[in-house]
């Protein structure tokens, strides 16, 4: 389980920044307190050089403005998100009702390479505020083929629909998720699907995930043969019932402009990072828009 993953290596990091700072405080003469900010600093410090290596990678001419404070906003979605939310998922994700009277269209949440359903936590509450039931799927295995994602995604679009009663519902994928979806729709068709939005979805292939050994990440390579065997089954029907979002300064999936598919209408939101397009509110209010108009 990615929780239990996370939990082993954020504790190691600040096993590894206590050690070190007590070591230091020792040689030096300065206060044990050291050790306590050491295992606090590294793993932050590791995040933001995680992020400031990938932002440099993946940025585009222009717009520098832009690109800082996708960098600032990027930084603190991710320490919300690893730090407070990811490592923390204790049980599978649950049906989760609408607030209130619900009155649209219910929508399943399937997250993106490295993450779990915790992930949604913000945008499922404003779904579920806005009337719709939601249903979050956990991807796992971690690394396997997309391919195996498909029964995963199946059972949280049946489980939903029984839980509801509903005769479509919506889907909304952050990253490799919108690839499950597709994936998901090659095997079982779209009878049941009302929409599909994407955020973030390596469509065409990102270029940082080049040096990752595992299946779905050879999958999500730049112009994979996957990706195209994908594309090329997917009728115009199918498209038409999808929606895009994407952010010219996500720093995980580039080229960023590059993301669309023929026939799918491409919606861009500007100064955002990757893991951002699941917490920033515009994205959300595009989200309840795009859902807003279809029947439950």
């Amino acid at each position: 389980m990615l929780s239990r993953m996370l939990r082993a290596v954020l504790l190691s990091q600040a096993l590894i920044g206590a050690l070190l700072g007590w070591l230091i405080a020792r040689s030096v003469g300065w206060s044990n307190w050291l050790a306590l900010a050491s295992a606090v600093l590294l793993p932050l410090a590791t995040m933001k050089l995680s992020i400031l290596a990938t932002a440099l990678m993946s940025r585009s001419p222009g717009a520098p403005a832009l690109w800082w404070r996708s960098l600032v906003g990027e930084n603190l979605a991710t320490a919300r998100v690893l730090f407070l939310q990811l490592p923390w998922s204790w049980s599978a994700p649950m049906f989760k009702p609408a607030i209130g009277a619900s009155s649209r269209v219910p929508v399943v949440l399937v997250h993106g390479y490295l993450c779990n359903h915790r992930i949604w936590d913000a945008l499922g509450e404003r779904l579920r505020r806005g009337g719709h039931p939601v249903q979050e799927v956990d991807l796992e295995p971690v690394f396997t083929s997309i391919e195996n994602y498909v029964p995963l995604v199946n059972q949280a679009v049946e489980s939903l629909r029984r839980q509801t009663g509903a005769a479509h519902v919506a889907l909304v994928g952050h990253s490799m998720g919108g690839l499950a979806i597709r994936a998901w729709m090659r095997v079982h068709g779209t009878e049941h699907v009302a929409r599909v939005l994407t955020l973030g979805t390596p469509h065409q292939g990102t270029r940082i995930v080049h040096p990752y050994s595992t299946p779905n990440g050879r999958q999500m390579v730049w112009q994979s043969d996957w990706l195209r065997e994908l594309a090329a089954s997917e009728p115009a029907s199918t498209r038409k019932l999808m929606r895009i979002a994407l952010t010219p300064q996500d720093n995980i999936v580039f080229p960023q402009r590059e993301q669309g598919l023929q026939g799918v209408s491409v919606s861009e939101f500007e100064g955002l990072g990757h893991v951002e397009l699941c917490t920033d509110r515009a994205v959300a209010n595009w989200v309840l828009e795009q859902l807003g108009d279809l029947p439950f």
